[in-house]
């Protein structure tokens, strides 16, 4: 879902765990970077299981990334996509704060 105008778009997303961030853009052809969200950031990744997400396309298939400035709401095409994403965002988070310390 959008940060300024909340609609829902689709949106390509790459993880790169050796920059430590999720960037996304508006296909996979990653010709238009929309954004960056970048481990440090993220505080949580959780099932939005209050249905917080306004009009989700699929509201059992919506997680949110929380971060410092924001709060992402993102839908999976499917419910095993849905966990591997929330377990690599985890995890790649994580990791960067292991690295840290």
């Amino acid at each position: 879902m959008g940060g300024k105008i909340k609609s829902w778009k689709k949106r390509w997303f790459v993880f790169d765990r050796m920059k430590r961030t999720l960037s996304y853009y508006v296909d996979k052809h990653e010709t238009k970077l929309k954004g960056v969200i970048y481990f440090q950031a993220i505080e949580e990744v959780y099932y939005d299981h209050l249905r917080s997400a306004a009009k989700s396309p699929n509201p059992a298939l919506t997680f949110c990334v929380k971060t410092h400035d924001r709060l992402y709401y993102m839908v999976a095409p499917s419910a095993e996509a849905m966990r591997i994403w929330m377990d690599v965002i985890v995890t790649g988070a994580e990791g960067y704060t292991q690295f840290m310390n």
